[in-house]
């Protein structure tokens, strides 16, 4: 059978900084291009859930992430030519600024990724209160890694024609790079912001994320070149992946909560757990009256349980459902949100909220990160996902506070490499067959957290089913 190949044209967008406005023109050009009958597959460098969903979104496609500090150069690599293969364009969102990595040199940078994936970039420069200063920063951008190709720059902040203008000319006579749109000064944001990234689109309800999403496509059809960026970007011709064989061993149900207050999963995750064997169930925890039955592990990822927390304590009969489960037995992997969920309340604007109480922790928020960028941690305890002397990276972003608990450092499983964790560089509480965290973990650079979750669902299932088959009470389950 012969192979089919397909042509794809690629581009990573990229900023001076967190804030330049890349988010916004990598939205808008996502949302221009379908609009044109494009086949979109958005690409997030990071380790990062929202502006993947509003890429998504924009797309109307699953948005994938690379990172070079989570994933090797193959994975990255493999990852991309799976995915972008059949598209028409793939659009690779960048980080923070275009050579900011984790040390003095850029690595792990976006450019670095954009050098690994040897693609064009559009570089998203803030033009505010500049004018010929922004051609310095494009030509110092391009020259200090000539290996970086910049393909072409989006002026953002754009207060006026003249302002245009001058900037135009500027980065046309002093670097040669063409200008191929621009981002005019808006009376309104459209991304409000909290903490240190935009607002989920998921609280904004459908309507209001497809109006701004509809908002930014019109933005980029009326003040992109669409055209000279499609002529700009990088054609690479892929191979059509052959359909992967489910490894159906596994057949176990996993429950995931997803709704506004718990959003951040990667698609990789869900999708190595379907790949796995798995059947995923979606449960909304603000509105389910309680776990559905029959299944086999849950997992709950991070989000803003906080912005929810009244929805969340009302639902009584659901968070009881979850303290009977994990009491039980149920296999339950939980992040960060998810952590925060399993503890006993949480303190908002001085209103205390009760949460399920799997675990004795009282939680509060902070105005300042409490922890925050890539981790990585050591497996120092027996537990039911990851064998003990495994060793993990991940990323941690959080503001909340853990105001009191009824337990000490050395009960938790994992050591803290890097990163902060839940207390005493050490995380992972543990009861049962619970295992609750604060870092986030990014499947195809950890395929032992997928493995590890189907293992423990697989085992749960084989109990349930023998105690199911010997007509033994449901408490007979407890452990």
């Amino acid at each position: 059978m012969d192979r089919v190949t397909t042509c794809t044209r690629c581009h990573v967008i990229a900023g001076l900084s967190g804030g330049s406005g890349k988010s916004v023109a990598s939205v808008a050009l996502a949302a221009a291009l379908r609009r044109r009958g494009q086949h979109i597959v958005p690409f997030k460098k990071g380790p990062d859930y929202i502006d993947a969903g509003w890429l998504s979104a924009a797309a109307g496609q699953p948005c994938w992430n690379l990172d070079p500090f989570l994933m090797s150069t193959e994975v990255i690599t493999t990852s991309f030519q799976h995915h972008a293969a059949g598209a028409d364009f793939a659009l690779i969102e960048g980080n923070r600024g275009l050579y900011d990595g984790v040390t003095a040199e850029g690595e792990f940078s976006t450019a670095e990724l954009a050098l690994v994936l040897d693609l064009p970039i559009l570089l998203v420069v803030n033009c505010s209160k500049t004018t010929r200063t922004v051609a310095a920063m494009v030509l110092g951008c391009r020259e200090l890694d000539k290996r970086v190709r910049i393909a072409g720059v989006i002026l953002n902040q754009i207060a006026s024609p003249r302002h245009e203008q001058v900037v135009r000319q500027a980065i046309a006579q002093d670097t040669g790079v063409p200008v191929v749109g621009i981002i005019p000064r808006l009376a309104e944001d459209i991304f409000p912001m909290r903490h240190l990234g935009v607002i989920p689109h998921q609280e904004y309800g459908d309507a209001n994320a497809g109006a701004a999403v509809n908002h930014l496509a019109a933005l980029a059809e009326e003040h992109f070149d669409v055209e000279l960026i499609i002529r700009l970007a990088e054609p690479r011709h892929f191979e059509l992946p052959s359909v992967s064989q489910v490894n159906s061993n596994a057949n176990v149900t996993i429950g995931v909560l997803r709704d506004a207050a718990f959003q951040f999963y990667y698609q990789e995750n869900l999708d190595a757990l379907r790949e796995g064997g798995a059947e995923l169930v979606m449960i909304n925890a603000l509105n389910a009256e309680r776990l559905p039955e029959g299944l086999d592990a849950l997992y709950i990822g991070g989000g803003f349980p906080e912005t929810s927390a009244p929805q969340l304590a009302n639902n009584v009969s659901f968070r009881e459902s979850i303290r009977q489960a994990a009491e039980q037995g149920l296999p339950i992997y939980a992040e960060c949100g998810g952590l925060i969920f399993l503890g006993s309340s949480i303190v908002v604007a001085e209103s205390e909220y009760p949460l399920t109480g799997v675990f004795p922790v009282r939680f509060s928020m902070s105005k300042k990160p409490q922890g925050h960028g890539y981790t990585m941690f050591t497996v120092e305890q027996e537990n039911p996902f990851y064998p003990v002397g495994t060793q993990i990276k991940g990323h941690e972003f959080r503001y909340s506070v853990v105001e009191s608990w009824e337990g000490n450092a050395e009960e938790l499983a994992l050591r803290m490499e890097r990163g902060t964790g839940f207390q005493g560089k050490r995380d992972g509480l543990q009861k049962n067959n619970v295992l609750a965290l604060y870092t986030h973990v990014l499947a195809p650079g950890a395929p032992q957290w997928a493995k590890g979750l189907l293992a423990a669902a697989g085992n749960w299932q084989k109990r349930r089913q023998t105690l199911l088959a010997e007509n033994l009470p449901k408490n007979a389950l407890e452990t």
